[in-house]
């Protein structure tokens, strides 16, 4: 990568809109800019002017805008950055782009802003990490998740238990060069009790790292069963529309319809299937939507499975949530523990069922967890080996686990795990 370069890009999405950012980062960024409106913006930086933008040649004006000037390294990529606000639309936001093309700049790679601001050191890896999960955040929960990324919390915390770990360590060590008899009452199990408030806090950070993954990718929920049991109806009443066409006729939905909601915190990924039903009535469009569905339970992380009668249930399996529709149809009768009657029309059961999906999803692990989970959980099996009764054994578990967040803490990273990352911003982030 050429930081050498001067990279531009439109910065906000394609579309009708009031205002379009261009931006543009590296060593030229402030030449094109004079060059192309005469000026820049005077002042302490970051500092803005309206100015007129022209071609690279000066032979029309392009625009009217606000330009924001941005001196390094006091800028989000930590080079020389102006952004061009201008008028929204397809086509000045384009034209502007094309200038600064022209007076010398380069259409700027999926992710490089934010790479360059890794590289200069205005980020470190675990907060590009969130800048990506605050964009592609769903739920106010994953939001949150993310700036608490971005302000450091995950890095500090990581630092911290790695300082904590080489002080242990340290006074191991010391213990394995004296005579017993010289050492403290109870020094092992004062450093044991030390151990354990550090696996806790490592376990801690575990777990969150795995909640945000879920918070960042969401979590598949199929609502599965025969036709005519309420699906389509359930996926109306969980979003509070009528997305779904309801019927009496069975195989109605013949292909899947999925939106995202927000339970608990959670972004989920609904899907109301086509019901599950075979035979010679079923035609083959009705047959290719069942196919589809199965392949859909197959996949999913949570399935709702309904029925309207208890007997009809299926049984009981890890992913499931087996529910009960149509409670406002149907008289008492006696239903297993695990099973949560609703009742779409009215509204019963359904805050129970919410919470049921947020207590499942919130339960599941991180389908791509974050770099250097592996040496996490690696200093975490390390912290289990502590031997109170043997300070050797103790020592080699403390001092492996302090190499391993030592690593985590680091700065080196393989050009294939930024790439991986990077890669997925969009092209002016």
């Amino acid at each position: 990568m050429a930081l050498s370069d001067t990279i531009a890009a439109i910065a906000t999405a394609p579309g009708k809109s009031g205002v379009a950012v261009v931006r543009v980062s590296g060593p030229d960024a402030f030449a094109i800019a004079l060059h192309l409106t005469g000026r820049l913006p005077a002042g302490v930086f970051p500092c803005c002017r309206m100015l007129a933008i022209r071609s690279a040649d000066a032979s029309q004006i392009l625009d009217r805008a606000v330009v924001l000037a941005f001196k390094s390294p006091h800028s989000y990529t930590g080079e020389d950055v102006v952004e061009f606000q201008c008028h929204g639309g397809a086509v000045t936001p384009r034209r502007v782009l094309e200038a600064i093309f022209a007076a010398g700049a380069r259409l700027a790679r999926r992710g490089e802003f934010t790479e360059r601001a890794f590289l200069n050191g205005r980020l470190d890896y675990d907060q590009a990490e969130s800048v990506l999960d605050l964009i592609n955040a769903r739920t106010d929960q994953a939001a949150d998740a993310a700036l608490e990324g971005l302000a450091g919390r995950r890095q500090r915390e990581l630092r911290d238990s790695y300082e904590e770990a080489l002080s242990i360590s340290s006074e191991l060590e010391h213990a394995l060069d004296v005579d017993e008899s010289e050492l403290p009452p109870n020094f092992l199990s004062a450093l044991a009790e030390r151990t354990t408030a550090l696996t806790a806090s490592l376990r801690s950070l575990v777990d969150r790292d795995r909640r945000n993954g879920i918070m960042r990718n969401g979590a598949l929920v199929v609502i599965a069963g025969e036709p005519n049991v309420g699906k389509s109806s359930l996926l109306n009443a969980l979003l509070g529309e009528n997305r779904a066409i309801v019927s009496d006729t069975a195989g109605t939905t013949r292909d899947s319809i999925e939106t995202w909601l927000d339970i608990g915190g959670f972004p989920v990924r609904l899907v109301d299937t086509a019901g599950l039903r075979h035979g010679d009535e079923v035609s083959e469009i009705e047959a290719e939507g069942v196919r589809r569905s199965e392949a859909l339970v197959k996949e999913a992380d949570v399935i709702l499975a309904l029925a309207e009668r208890p007997e009809n249930l299926p049984i009981a399996e890890t992913r499931m949530i087996r529910v009960l529709t149509k409670s406002d149809l149907r008289g008492k009768c006696s239903i297993p523990a695990d099973v949560i009657e609703v009742s779409s029309l009215t509204g019963d059961g359904l805050e129970t069922l919410k919470t049921e999906i947020a207590s499942r999803v919130g339960a599941l692990e991180a389908k791509d967890e974050r770099a250097g989970m592996d040496k996490l959980l690696s200093a975490l099996g390390f912290l289990n080996d502590f031997s109170v009764d043997d300070p050797v054994l103790a020592a080699n578990a403390v001092r492996s686990a302090s190499l391993e967040l030592g690593q985590l803490i680091g700065s080196e990273y393989s050009s294939d795990l930024l790439d991986r990352l990077f890669s997925r911003f969009c092209v002016g982030k």
